[in-house]
């Protein structure tokens, strides 16, 4: 593949110059205009100093104006980078530090913030008619310089294992790819295509490139956050055809409900696992709508996977399906060897979808994009997903959980994605994640946030004991918590850090009525218990097991008993009676009055 996206764009505009291209609240652009606009403000940006295989940023609000800007950077053979309007300046800051940013393109609100750093703010307007009547002045490509499909398209910035944010070159070639001739959707120039993620997120490359390399419409959401009934009232006066959505957002809007959508005819969702009870829902909402979970690390190129639910599914998991046209996958063992179908594995991809690697970061980049050693052609890579799957009989993939997802607790190593999937096997459970709180002594316990299916009330207490049916002991998690709704990213993930920092301190459910301790062991006990267990509000007669204790604590508990009161207190004398009252007892039975 030699195209390029704005090469292949400007064909589109040629063969079909008064279809509508883009609308928004700004506006609306035919092809033969978005391409000569894009083209005016090209020749202002190479004016500007831009050349090719430069990275210039973009800081705009969704509209059509900044679809222009986005192909215009492509047009100056640039690279764009979406910069999040949400994200603190100092992290922003560092953003356009680490990628050379000489040239930032704004619209006019928002550029607060843009005032200087070593870079040049261009609000495109009136200026583009002026550079219009220069000649062209376009730079060749500087030695060394990628051409053709092989040039950068956009740089996405991910977040890094180490805290520094890590930029995603990713070619031409891997969006052309992902859009063009694609297997997982077959996009149609009657079709009109939903615009609503961020340009900072690899979500709007198909959002943006599906619609206009394939000769159909953008429909921009209007600018800033919009509430759910309002993104599903714009999808429905605005007769979208074609929508992407976060699971996060999907599982939101399906609780709201997907009704009267008439034109839909394709919904992908994904960035996250999706709920099988959700995506069921939906299917029954939408008849005549195909429901599609897409997979894939930014480092592909939005989707790896993508599997079309038409009728309800009815297993534990939505499967994440078959590798998109273009791509291919290995599932493999910490060794690089092919593991068996029905077995876990990492996940690793290869072909067209690949990211050059990590722009300034060849020792990451070596890292994660490694050579493939069933490659037909020497020197062929394939990216490290970090994602653990097993293949099914049928051939597709499902999604098990993160590799790095593995935890230690108490020395023995989990994997989160496994007490997820136990969770939401249960009755009642329509969403669960996991994640492993640091306290401040410096241990790490399990904590489960759980979202109930419609008109379920689930029992943490008996999520806990149910589970301990399913787990390992140690896999069970010291607290579940019943929760309205998981925090979410502002990509639309489950935002694990939220809820590694969430407070925990109220009393869990436990079987027992809440009676307060009475005298100075009891109330020395409870003490005890809070400062392990890391909330506050125990009774007298709770039980230890239930609050999420374990032996271990328990054994450091009885040693504390025995440096504070001097007795030897038997573990199975706490075991049998695991209540502040009950330990209170046994103390008393080993010599010490109250």
């Amino acid at each position: 593949m030699t195209d390029t996206i704005d090469a292949l764009l400007a064909r589109r505009a040629a063969a079909h110059p008064d279809r509508v291209a883009v609308h928004g609240a700004d506006g609306r652009l035919t092809y033969a205009e978005l391409d000569a606009q894009a083209e005016r403000l090209a020749q202002l940006l190479a004016g500007s100093g831009v050349r090719p295989g430069d990275v210039v940023a973009l800081c705009c609000e969704r509209s059509a104006r900044s679809i222009v800007m986005l192909l215009a950077v492509l047009k100056a053979g640039a690279a764009y980078l979406g910069l999040d309007a949400r994200q603190p300046t100092a992290r922003r800051d560092l953003i356009l530090r680490d990628a050379s940013v000489r040239v930032v393109l704004a619209d006019e609100v928002s550029t607060g913030g843009l005032d200087g750093g070593g870079y040049t703010v261009i609000v495109p307007g009136e200026e583009q008619d002026a550079a219009h009547e220069r000649p062209s002045a376009r730079p060749a490509p500087h030695s060394g310089s990628r051409s053709g499909s092989d040039r950068t398209a956009y740089v996405a910035y991910t977040s890094g294992s180490t805290g520094t944010p890590k930029g995603v070159c990713v070619p031409h070639r891997a969006v052309l790819r992902l859009v063009v001739d694609t297997d997982f959707i077959g996009v149609e120039s009657t079709d009109t295509f939903l615009h609503y993620a961020p340009v900072a997120f690899d979500a709007s490359t198909l959002e943006i490139w599906g619609a206009l390399l394939n000769g159909a419409t953008l429909a921009v959401a209007p600018p800033g956050d919009l509430s759910l009934s309002e993104l599903l009232r714009f999808v429905r006066e605005e007769r979208i055809s074609v929508m992407w959505l976060t699971a996060g957002l999907f599982h939101r809007a399906v609780d709201v409900g997907l009704t009267d959508l008439p034109h839909l005819r394709h919904l992908l969702a994904g960035g996250d696992t999706l709920s099988v009870a959700h995506v069921n829902r939906a299917v029954a909402a939408l008849p005549h709508t195909a429901v599609t979970n897409g997979y894939g690390p930014t480092e592909n190129t939005t989707f790896t996977t993508t599997h079309t639910v038409r009728e309800p599914v009815d297993g534990a998991t939505v499967p994440i399906g078959r590798p998109i046209s273009g791509t291919g996958v290995l599932v493999l063992d910490d060794r690089l060897r092919p593991v068996p179908d029905g077995e876990p594995g990492e996940l690793y991809a290869t072909g067209e979808g690949l990211a050059h690697g990590y722009l300034n970061s060849p020792g990451t980049t070596a890292e994660r994009f490694v050579a493939n050693p069933y490659a037909d052609i020497p020197g062929e890579r394939m990216y490290r997903t970090g994602d653990l799957v097993r293949r099914q009989t049928d051939g597709s993939l499902e999604f098990i959980g993160r590799g790095d997802g593995q935890v230690k607790i108490r020395g023995f190593r989990i994997e989160t994605g496994e007490v997820v999937a136990a969770l939401t096997a249960l009755p009642g459970v329509s969403r669960a994640e996991v994640v492993a709180q640091r306290r401040g002594s410096g241990d790490r316990r399990l904590i489960a946030y759980v979202v109930g299916a419609e008109g379920a009330k689930p029992s943490a207490l008996e999520m806990r004991r149910r589970l301990t049916d399913i787990l390992p002991g140690y896999a069970v998690p010291a607290l579940v918590r019943v929760v309205d709704e998981l925090p979410l990213t502002a990509n639309g993930k489950v935002d694990r850090a939220a809820l590694e920092r969430r407070d925990t301190a109220e009393r869990p459910e436990v079987n027992a009525e809440y009676r307060a301790p009475e005298g100075r062991l009891e109330t020395a006990i409870v003490g005890m218990w809070s400062d392990h267990l890391g909330f506050d509000g125990i009774g007298a007669d709770d039980d230890f097991f239930e609050l999420g204790g374990h032996s271990l604590m328990a054994v450091t508990i009885i040693a504390e008993l025995h440096q504070e009161f001097g007795v030897e207190i038997s573990p199975i004398d706490f075991y049998f009676d695991p209540s502040p009252a009950g330990l209170a007892r046994s103390v008393e039975k080993a010599g010490v009055t109250p």
